[in-house]
C-alpha cells in the first residue's frame, strides 16, 4: 500500500550543508534540495552553450515503443551527449565535489567505485502531461524485486536551469517511497508533491524515490533541468561516452571525470578490475595520463 513512512515535504539545505546531513535526509525521505549548487555564471553560461542544439531538437521522443514515447513526453525536449555539447557542463558542473562526496558515501561501502549512466537536459514544455510515475532502479529491472532492502545503485542530481514551479512542471516525487515494501507500487499523482526549485538548486535523490516530471500546464513557460546520474561500476551505464567523446577531449578532463564516463578501469568491490585491457588500467592503455 503506497503510504509514506515521512511527513508529505521536501526539505531543502544549503550547498555548505554537512554531507551527514545530506546522507542523512536522502536516506530518511529518498531525496534532498540543494539550493544554490550551481552559481548565475553556471547556469548562464551552460544555458548559451547548448542553446543551438536545443533550438536544432525537436519535442517529443525517437523511441519506436510507444510506452517509452509517452515516457519521454510529447513536449519535452532531451538533450542527451551533454560533454560535447558544454564546456561547462564537462569542466565544472560534471566534477562538482558535492554531488561526488555524495556519490563516495553511497556507493563506497557497497560498490567500490561509480560511474556516470546519462546526463541529459530534460525541457518540458507548456501542454506536456505529467510523467509517468516511476524510480529510477527499473533501468535495472532485478532491482525492483530486491526492494528497499537491495542496494542504492543510481543516485541521481536534477539540477534548475530554469525555476521549477508547479505551473511548469516541476518533478513531482512521494518523499519517503523509498522505505515501501512493494516496489511494484508506484503510488498515484495524488500522493506526489513538486520539487519546487530556483533556477541553480538541485534535487539529489535516491533511485529508489517515485518521482516523476510534472505536467506543463503554463501557456508559454519552459521548465528545463539537467539530469544526471550515477549508478555502481559492476552495472551497465545508458550513454555510451567512450563512443561519443574523442580521447583527446577526454584527457583534458579530470580523472575522477575520465572514470566516470568510461575512459579509465571500473574497481567494484571484490573485484579485481572491471573495463580492463589484458587485466590492466584502461587509462595506461588509452594513455589518459600522458602530457
Amino acid at each position: 500500500m503506497s503510504t509514506t513512512t515521512t511527513e508529505q515535504t521536501l526539505r531543502s539545505v544549503a550547498n555548505d550543508a554537512p554531507l551527514e546531513e545530506i546522507l542523512a535526509i536522502i536516506k530518511e525521505d529518498g531525496g534532498v534540495i540543494i539550493r544554490k549548487l550551481l552559481t548565475p555564471s553556471q547556469i548562464e553560461r551552460f544555458n548559451a552553450e547548448i542553446e543551438p542544439a536545443m533550438q536544432a531538437l525537436n519535442p517529443g521522443s525517437t523511441h519506436d515503443d510507444e510506452f517509452i514515447a509517452d515516457f519521454h513526453g510529447s513536449n519535452t525536449k532531451r538533450l542527451t551527449n551533454l560533454i560535447n555539447h558544454s564546456k561547462t557542463f564537462r569542466e565544472e558542473i560534471i566534477d562538482n565535489d558535492l554531488v561526488h562526496s555524495v556519490c563516495e558515501a553511497t556507493f563506497s561501502e557497497e560498490s567500490g567505485t561509480y560511474w556516470m549512466t546519462t546526463a541529459q537536459v530534460v525541457e518540458i514544455g507548456p501542454g506536456n502531461k505529467a510523467q509517468i510515475l516511476h524510480r529510477d532502479l527499473e533501468n535495472w529491472y532485478p532491482f525492483i524485486a530486491m526492494g528497499k532492502t537491495g542496494p542504492e545503485v543510481i543516485i541521481n542530481c536534477m539540477i534548475a536551469f530554469t525555476d521549477f514551479t508547479e505551473e511548469n512542471g516541476a518533478t513531482r516525487v512521494i518523499p519517503g517511497s523509498n522505505h515501501w515494501d512493494d516496489y511494484e507500487d508506484r503510488g498515484t499523482p495524488d500522493d506526489t508533491i513538486p520539487a519546487e526549485m530556483n533556477a541553480g538548486d538541485a534535487l539529489i535523490f535516491s533511485g529508489k524515490l517515485v518521482h516523476g516530471g510534472g505536467a506543463n500546464v503554463s501557456a508559454d513557460l519552459y521548465r528545463r533541468g539537467v539530469a544526471f546520474a550515477f549508478n555502481p561500476g559492476f552495472l551497465n551505464v545508458e550513454e555510451a561516452y567512450p563512443f561519443l567523446i574523442t580521447k583527446d577531449l577526454a584527457k583534458s578532463l579530470s580523472p575522477r571525470v575520465q572514470r566516470i564516463i568510461g575512459f579509465r578501469s571500473q574497481y567494484p568491490t571484490g573485484s579485481p578490475g572491471l573495463w580492463m585491457v589484458d587485466y590492466n588500467e584502461l587509462a595506461d592503455y588509452l594513455g589518459m595520463d600522458e602530457a
